[in-house]
């Protein structure tokens, strides 16, 4: 996780600023501090716990609110005197009622297409059975671009009859099933975002 022992306490007295990211969205949650103890709490437990400069004691995220921040993963900076921490947030982090500290909005975050890539790589990889994406894979290449192109004629029949719904369903399918496709062609998902990226840049 990470090696306490090298980082450096004495720029604030024995403390370290810590930066909470919620790693769902990589929204900046919250900004605390922890010193040696709170570190080691926040690992022994996988609740984030700070060090509160107020009331001069340890105290864990949402003890008393029940928001707690569920400890992910803790890095260190280059000059190992700050923290960066990924955590899953339960409920608001802010006291204020907030999703975050610095007023950040919670929206839905393009990050779980990746999240969804790496765990189709990985049902190709092991094959799991009971598993859809792993029934795919042993169907072979042909059912895969099959599957791809009856996904895109339903997109199209539910964009025709204008159900909001039965859009967001279809296109939901749509792209599970090119992620299949785009790992069956050893694809990744950031080379189709590069391209996009290189075209944005062109016009």
């Amino acid at each position: 996780m990470i090696d306490i022992s090298k980082l450096n306490f004495e720029k604030l007295n024995g403390l370290v600023p810590a930066v909470v990211v919620d790693k769902n969205t990589d929204a900046v949650l919250m900004l605390g501090f922890m010193n040696k103890e709170a570190i080691s709490r926040t690992i022994e437990t996988k609740l984030v716990t700070f060090f509160s400069r107020t009331r001069n004691k340890l105290w864990t995220k949402g003890e008393t609110s029940g928001n707690f921040l569920k400890l992910i993963e803790i890095k260190s900076d280059c000059d190992n005197d700050s923290l960066l921490i990924y955590a899953e947030p339960e409920g608001n982090t802010c006291h204020t009622g907030n999703y975050s500290c610095f007023d950040v909005k919670k929206t839905g975050t393009l990050k779980f297409l990746q999240q969804l890539s790496e765990i189709i790589k990985e049902r190709k990889q092991n094959l799991p059975e009971d598993s859809y994406t792993t029934k795919l894979f042993k169907e072979g290449e042909n059912r895969i671009i099959q599957k791809v192109g009856e996904e895109v004629v339903e997109t199209l029949i539910a964009a025709k009859n204008n159900d909001r719904e039965e859009i967001i369903n279809e296109v939901s399918d749509l792209m599970y099933h090119l992620l299949v496709m785009l790992e069956e062609k050893d694809i990744e998902l950031s080379d189709v975002v590069a391209n996009l990226e290189k075209r944005h840049r062109s016009n």
